[in-house]
This record gives C-alpha cells, structure tokens and sequence, in this order.
C-alpha cells in the first residue's frame, strides 16, 4: 500500500509542476526508478501515468481561452507521429548521447527567462506556416518519446519566440504536443508491453488532480507563475542531468 500512495502523491506534484511549466518527469522517473523495475518499463510506465496528467490540463486550459485551437489542429497529429518514432528508436539507441546538448539548451532557456522580458509585454500573435507547425510539433514529440526532459518547457520557449505567445498562454498551447506525444508513446510502449499499469493507475490518479490544479493556477495566475516555474525546473533538470552524467 505505501509504494502506490507514495507515487500517487508524487504524480500529483509532478501534475502540477507539468502543468505550468513541464519537467514532471523530474519526479516521476526517479519515483519509479526507485521502485527496482527494468528501465524500460520505467519509461512506459512513466508515459502511461504522465498522459492523464496532460489531458486533465489540456480540458482545463480549452476552457479558459488561452488555447489556440486552430494551431492545436495542426500540432497534434505531427506529435504523434513523431514520438511514436521516438519511441521506436528509444529501445534500439541509448539516448544518453543527449545529455550535454538538453544541459546547454536548458541553461539557454534559464538565462532566456531571467535576462528576457518580451515574453511579459502583450504582442500581436504571430502567425505561422502548416509546415512550421507541424514541425515543430514532430520535432519535439519525436524528442519527447526519444529523450524526454524539458520538452514542455522547450515548447513553451518557441511558442513565445515564435508565435508571440504570452507564457501563460504558451503553457497552454504547449500542453497539445504533450498530450499528443504522451499519448502516442504510451501506446507505442503498450504494443510492446513495458507498462506496468498496478504503478501507472495510482500515479495516473494523482496526475489528474495535480495536472487540474497546475492549470488552474496558470489560469489565475497568469505568465509570472510560468516564467518563475520555468525558471525553477530548467535549473533542476541540468542539475538532474548532470548528476546522470558523473553518476
């Protein structure tokens, strides 16, 4: 009984964080880590919980007018695609090969955040291209299914760059690539059996409470919440990152 309720309680942190900003994987992998199953069912396991998550937010956040639906139509089907490759290649190349490159784009992103102030000054949305948008939508969920970390934060950076996205609204558009790319590797995983749903269904109940609460925030709070979580989960995904490296 301790070892669901305690990833329970630890999906639902990691909800909440992903929801604003990404990074729940911060939390979660480790949690599963802990428990002694294979790695790569760590990885399916940590899809099939963290899916929940994504689509309890993304509900949240089509409600509250952040959410561009037409560029929600171009994204989703591209990020399925491409964590579904991502996946794929997962279990044939070890992704370690990553490491130093998410580090340094994650520091970009921190001092992006900490120096950058356009992001809080309203601007006219910026249109994109078809082929931009699914692009960038199979780039990351490709990333997403391969490697993982940073991908919500990452998406949140170029839909503010961009497209001129507010940070609060750029959360929320994020949420579509990581829904389509969770979902797409969930089921990619699930094919090839390394789920194990007696740790993702406690930890999938906890993903939708924190993943709720986390865009609620977002909804209330607005882009100051989302600019101080990004910052907060790029400097601990290095710091995660690292110690994976000299581990």
């Amino acid at each position: 009984m301790l070892i669901p309720l305690s990833l329970f309680l630890v999906a639902l942190m990691a909800g909440f964080v992903d929801a604003i900003a990404g990074g729940g994987g911060l939390l979660t992998v480790p949690a599963l880590l802990l428990t002694g199953i294979d790695p790569q069912l760590v990885l399916g396991t940590n899809k099939a919980q963290g899916v929940f998550g994504t689509a309890t937010s993304l509900g949240r956040f089509s409600s509250s007018g952040l959410l561009d639906r037409r560029r929600a139509g171009q994204s989703f089907v591209p990020a399925l695609g491409g964590a579904a490759c991502g996946v794929w290649l997962v279990t044939r190349i070890r992704p370690d090969i990553l490491t130093p490159l998410v580090m340094a784009l994650l520091g970009a992103v921190a001092v992006f955040m900490i120096f950058n102030r356009t992001p809080e000054v309203a601007m006219p949305s910026r249109a994109r291209s078809l082929a931009v948008t699914g692009g960038v939508a199979m780039l990351l969920g490709f990333y997403d299914g391969f490697f993982g970390p940073g991908t919500g934060t990452f998406l949140i950076i170029v839909y503010a760059y961009l497209w001129h996205d507010s940070l609060d609204a750029a959360s929320a558009n994020a949420k579509v690539v990581n829904f389509g790319s969770n979902l797409a590797s969930m089921l990619t995983f699930l094919v090839l059996g390394r789920i194990c749903w007696k740790l993702a269904l406690p930890m999938a109940a906890g993903q939708v409470i924190g993943g709720w609460l986390g865009a609620h925030l977002t909804i209330r709070k607005g882009r100051n919440v989302v600019r101080m979580a990004v910052i907060v989960v790029s400097i601990a995904l290095i710091l995660r990152l690292l110690w994976k490296l000299i581990g």
